[in-house]
């Protein structure tokens, strides 16, 4: 996410070359900043010797891929067909060290014999064997660039059948449910709640495929069985009352309790507080159900939209209503905390704050201890960078807070924008409820 903006992909092989670069080589390697740069013409393409332009040029000088490094070692090392072999094993599944050193000994013999010494040497060696240790193969890289590439083609220009397709696939990727649904809705997706009266078990599509309708497998504790009974039920004719669904499918009471909680009786039994009033009278008799059959209301408050939320993401894991900040949002305002979109306005330098609920946090092996916190409003993501030493000082709250207030200084480089964080306040209210993070430890 933060490398898109600066390479800014005009073709195919750029999407390749992203793939291949945000891995643990080419990072090791210190090789990510000079390709950007390079690309962005800030700094002069060069290559450690003459000789690698053919194999370098389309990388501008930098390798990337474990074949440049095999045609590096045969053409400044003078390697053999074995021993090129030899390498490849070497950079396999089972990564050897050991068998890396081995092999630098020929590759300083084979360049020494050429004429290749010094720093050129050095630049060479260190390439290939920082790189092949985690090495990524060139048609492995094309193979998931051709993903990248028709997964963004379906999110761009059928992003309701995509996040529809994602759900439907769940779990899988990166990001939680929630997520995938606010995100989408922030694309103009509209994303329709389970409904007794439409809903099947899986996921699907509405209004010629402009819309998502969920489906019941993320109704909790509710089992495929009475899922399909109730897509077959409605087949035949609709429900015409909550008791005409209850004696053609005969759902469990807890299946009915959940049912009611998030709504999806909404077009047979009124509101979410009469349906469960009702789902309790069904079977039962006396003057205090009896109401409900007399008058169809309960007498029960109505649910509040916070209510409504954490009722939501009990029964289901997500919300197709107001995200979960928006209910701490006039408060955040008040004590100067900024939305995930206004951050991207703030100048680099800058001290700021800004809040959301945490999706991910990432702690890389190659990051050297620095942990990657992405948090997320009803505006967009932001994203935190957190020092080792700062990480130690705030890891409880970090890893333990659903929500949270993140300030620090703003790094807006390049159209990438991250907070360097050195603060972190928990949100209390519906925010903290909301428990949806993708960890990485």
């Amino acid at each position: 996410m933060a490398t898109l903006p600066r390479m800014k992909p005009t073709c195919f092989y750029d999407i390749v070359v992203e793939v291949a670069i945000i891995r643990p080589g080419p990072i090791v390697g210190k090789m990510l900043n000079p390709y950007l740069l390079r690309r962005a013409k800030e700094q002069d393409v060069t290559y450690p010797h003459p000789s690698l332009e053919p194999i370098l040029a389309r990388t501008l000088g930098i390798p990337l891929f474990q074949e440049q490094l095999i045609r590096m070692a045969m053409v400044a090392a003078g390697f053999t067909g074995g021993q090129a072999d030899e390498l490849r094993r070497a950079m396999g599944f089972k990564r050897s060290q050991q068998r890396m050193n081995t092999i630098e000994v020929d590759l300083r013999a084979g360049m020494n014999a050429r004429g290749i010494t010094g720093a050129a040497q050095d630049e060479i060696v260190q390439g290939i064997k920082s790189f092949a240790l985690y090495g990524f193969p060139e048609s492995h890289a094309a193979s998931f660039a051709l993903l990248a590439y028709a997964s963004v083609y379906l999110k761009a220009h059928h992003p309701a059948a995509f996040l529809a397709c994602l759900l439907n696939n769940w779990p899988m990727g990166f990001y939680h449910p929630a997520t995938l649904v606010t995100d989408a809705q922030r694309h103009g997706v509209e994303v329709r709640p389970i409904d007794v009266t439409c809903s099947g078990w899986l996921c699907d599509l509405e209004d010629g495929g402009r819309a998502v309708r969920l489906g019941f497998r993320y109704a909790r504790g509710f089992r495929e069985e009475t899922g399909k009974r109730i897509e077959a039920a409605r087949a035949a004719r609709p429900f015409t009352s909550l008791a005409d669904f209850e004696s053609r499918v005969t759902p469990s009471a807890d299946e009915r309790a959940v049912l009611a909680d998030i709504g999806a009786f909404g077009t047979l039994g009124g509101t979410r507080r009469q349906a469960l009033w009702q789902v309790e009278a069904l079977g039962r008799s006396g003057d205090l159900f009896a109401r409900v059959d007399a008058t169809g209301e309960s007498p029960l408050p109505e649910m509040t939209d916070a209510e409504e939320l954490t009722a939501d993401f009990r029964g289901t894991g997500m919300t197709t209503g107001p995200h979960a900040m928006s209910f701490a949002r006039d408060e955040l305002r008040k004590a100067g905390v900024l939305t995930a979109a206004e951050l991207l306005t703030v100048p680099d330098g800058r001290r700021a704050r800004v809040g959301g609920v945490v999706v991910v946090r990432q702690h890389p092996g190659t990051a050297k201890g620095f942990v990657f916190i992405t948090i997320e409003d009803e505006t967009g993501f932001a994203n935190a960078i957190v020092t080792p030493q700062r990480f130690a000082s705030w890891r409880e709250v970090i890893v333990e807070t659903n929500a949270l207030v993140i300030g620090g200084v703003v790094q807006n480089q390049r159209g990438v924008v991250a907070i360097k964080a050195d603060t972190f306040e928990p949100i209390g209210g519906r925010p903290a409820a909301i428990d949806i993070s993708h960890d990485f430890h």
